[in-house]
């Protein structure tokens, strides 16, 4: 199981993805600069222990109807071999492993291997914040499958509780600035 190390990561993740966010094409935010926080996430152990796996939920406040995101982490301590420069989302300094090249996690192999487990049911989403403990808020409906094939991230994210539990979908939670619980759909994918 993978360590949460609690230190200081300089940029910190807001910060990088304050630059790396609203040049995606999926950015649907205006011109303006908003103040993204940290809203929900889970995270998966890469069994080689070598990267990082976090799926962040940031949402941007000040809105009337704040935009939430869903960003994919792979945390390494080397940069990835072969990977485009828009795949970096930065470099930065962890107070206990050093330099952390953070690659977006949709174009990271581990973290969409270990993302595959998880829709088998193979591997199990990890606390956030805590080190080896579950994240039993995060469901899995229509997993178990031997091949998930067509696995969509959604990049931008919209509550629904009505559609929770369709098969093809991992659901998950995340807080609005005003203290709003939400669930929505964080990925969908079929199986053969």
């Amino acid at each position: 199981m993978a360590s949460i190390h609690h230190t200081t990561m300089t940029p910190g993740k807001l910060e990088l993805l304050a630059d790396w966010l609203p040049r995606q094409s999926w950015y649907a935010g205006g011109a303006e600069a908003p103040e993204r926080i940290r809203a929900g996430g889970f995270r998966l152990d890469d069994p080689a222990g070598e990267v990082g796996i976090e799926f962040m939920i940031v949402v941007e406040a000040g809105a009337p109807e704040p935009a939430a995101y869903l960003v994919p982490m792979a945390y390494r301590g080397a940069a990835l071999d072969g990977a485009c420069d828009d795949a970096l989302i930065g470099v930065s300094e962890h107070g206990v492993l050093g330099t952390r090249w953070i690659y977006d996690g949709v174009r990271d192999p581990v973290v969409m291997g270990q993302l595959h487990a998880v829709l088998r049911g193979e591997a199990t989403p990890q606390h956030q914040s805590e080190s080896d403990t579950p994240d039993p808020t995060v469901a899995v409906y229509g997993g178990d499958a031997a091949d998930v094939l067509d696995v969509r991230v959604n990049r931008v994210l919209r509550p629904v509780e009505a559609e929770e539990g369709a098969p093809g979908r991992l659901v998950a939670g995340w807080t609005r600035p005003d203290g709003t619980a939400v669930r929505g759909v964080l990925v969908t994918f079929a199986s053969r």
